[in-house]
């Protein structure tokens, strides 16, 4: 059994400061409906807010994989995202459970953590790919290679090293955190976006520092694969990390560099995501016929170390309701095992002592591996992805090249006054934001085109390029 005696040797974050209910900003209450108990906590609140949001039920119209699909058991962002969700609520609930059974004394000090965990995780990863562009998983390399491109040098000359690095490096983690912490001045007086508790912005970080790194260090470790934020919300996440009292990292990397080490459950949300992706992908390219089906299948009941000639309670006559079966008891195992390794590691993640992903830590790691190969090689690569990658890449360059032509036409032609007219005024430096400089112009139009969905943005690439003219309003 672990004992809550510190190691004064090394600095540790605390689980009391880790999931504080603080919301981002502190706002006063503007008006009170009933003086009753609330019938949702902090954390579930949380989730609901991402829930009704308009940038969550976009996701519907983002591709995961496979391009617009025309069947239903294709997975969309949205069903990955709230597929995630549930996985993540098991680990968090599961995690915390065993680590309260592990930690002596921990149980009086937070008496629901299980529960906590699994709210913080769950609403943290439904928002996981809120600010995903469109096109898959090539819309961000879609958007940094234009901002690499020579059509968009008269336009990244205007920023400093930093502000070019969040352009020309375009994360959807940084995407999604301006999301869930920015309000458009178009909009409100109101800073809060979403205004969820530190404690789910802490675990929906899960690289927790700044697109351009110290000078002279390469960056190290999982947390540190990509960035977690835009030189526009800097501010407020050190503000989260201050409040949630996470570790700057060493003194070359202090505070102010913004690099920290992450949130513990942050790693919670990471391996829901891993374990969705990898399964769920790796199912869905076995459904659609990409992937071969029965050394699948039984590479499959090897991961659940099934014996070969194992005959269940049931006799199956469909290969895709076995398939089905065995993707839920693998994500089982695979939530039980993930949640055992987050316990028996806490101490070390509390010091920042561990940046490997769980799911890495398996036994089965290997065979996770040879699924992701297999997903990689049949279904990532195969025609119909490619050409909507391939696609992407036209459509986001065009539209980002057009209205940033538009945005900064000194003469302010016809044609660009026509594209900014096309724009929602939130996206415009107009009104409350007519101040705004040239990075920040920029940004409120990444926000505006990475926030599309699939159709939406060929539907008014086609349109400004004069290949759709619309018929009828």
């Amino acid at each position: 059994m672990l004992h809550l005696t510190p190691d004064h040797h090394a600095p540790a974050m605390s689980w009391p400061r880790l999931l504080s209910r603080r919301r981002y900003p502190e706002q006063p209450q503007l008006h009170v409906v009933t003086d009753a108990p609330p019938v949702r906590g902090a954390f579930v609140q949380d989730y609901d807010r991402v829930v009704f949001s308009s940038a969550f039920r976009r996701l519907q119209r983002k591709t995961q994989v496979m391009p617009l699909p025309e069947t239903d058991f294709v997975h969309t962002r949205l069903t990955h995202s709230l597929e995630t969700a549930c996985v993540g609520r098991s680990l968090g609930r599961l995690g915390g459970r065993l680590l309260l059974e592990e930690t002596e004394g921990l149980g009086q000090e937070l008496p629901h953590l299980d529960a906590d965990f699994g709210d913080i995780v769950a609403a943290a990863c439904l928002a996981h790919d809120i600010g995903n562009p469109p096109f898959g998983h090539s819309g961000e390399d879609a958007i940094s290679a234009y901002f690499r491109s020579p059509a968009a040098e008269p336009f990244v000359r205007m920023l400093t090293p930093a502000q070019r690095a969040d352009l020309q490096q375009f994360e959807g983690n940084a995407a999604g955190f301006r999301i869930l912490t920015h309000t458009y001045a178009a909009h409100s007086s109101g800073s809060a976006g979403l205004g969820l508790t530190y404690a789910t912005l802490g675990a929906f970080t899960k690289y927790p520092r700044p697109s351009m790194g110290v000078e002279g260090r390469a960056f190290q470790g999982s947390s540190e694969r990509k960035y977690g934020f835009f030189q526009t919300e800097a501010p407020r996440f050190q503000d989260m990390a201050r409040e949630l009292g996470l570790l700057p990292k060493s003194a070359a990397e202090n505070e102010e560099a913004g690099f920290y080490y992450r949130h513990p459950l942050a790693f919670l949300v990471e391996a829901a995501d891993d374990i969705c992706y990898r399964i769920i992908d790796f199912e869905d390219g076995l459904k659609l016929g990409l992937i071969p089906c029965q050394p699948s299948l039984a590479l499959l009941r090897d991961m659940l170390s099934d014996a070969p000639g194992r005959q269940g309670s049931v006799q199956w006559r469909d290969w895709r309701e076995e398939l089905g079966y065995l993707r839920a008891r693998l994500i089982n195992r695979l939530v039980q095992q993930t949640a055992r390794l987050f316990a028996s590691r806490a101490p070390e993640l509390l010091r920042g002592r561990q940046d490997e992903p769980l799911v890495q830590l398996l036994d089965c790691w290997p065979q996770l591996q040879e699924v992701h190969r297999l997903t990689v090689e049949h279904l990532y690569q195969s025609r119909p992805v490619l050409e909507i990658e391939a696609a992407g890449f036209e459509v986001l360059a065009g539209l980002l090249d057009a209205f940033l032509h538009a945005t900064f036409d000194p003469q302010s032609s016809p044609r660009s006054r026509k594209l900014l007219q096309l724009l929602p005024e939130q996206f415009r430096a107009v009104g409350p934001q007519q101040d705004a400089s040239a990075y920040h112009q920029i940004i409120l139009l990444t926000d505006y085109i990475g926030g599309l969905t699939d159709q939406n943005a060929l539907s008014l690439f086609r349109t400004i390029r004069g290949v759709d003219v619309p018929t009828q309003l």
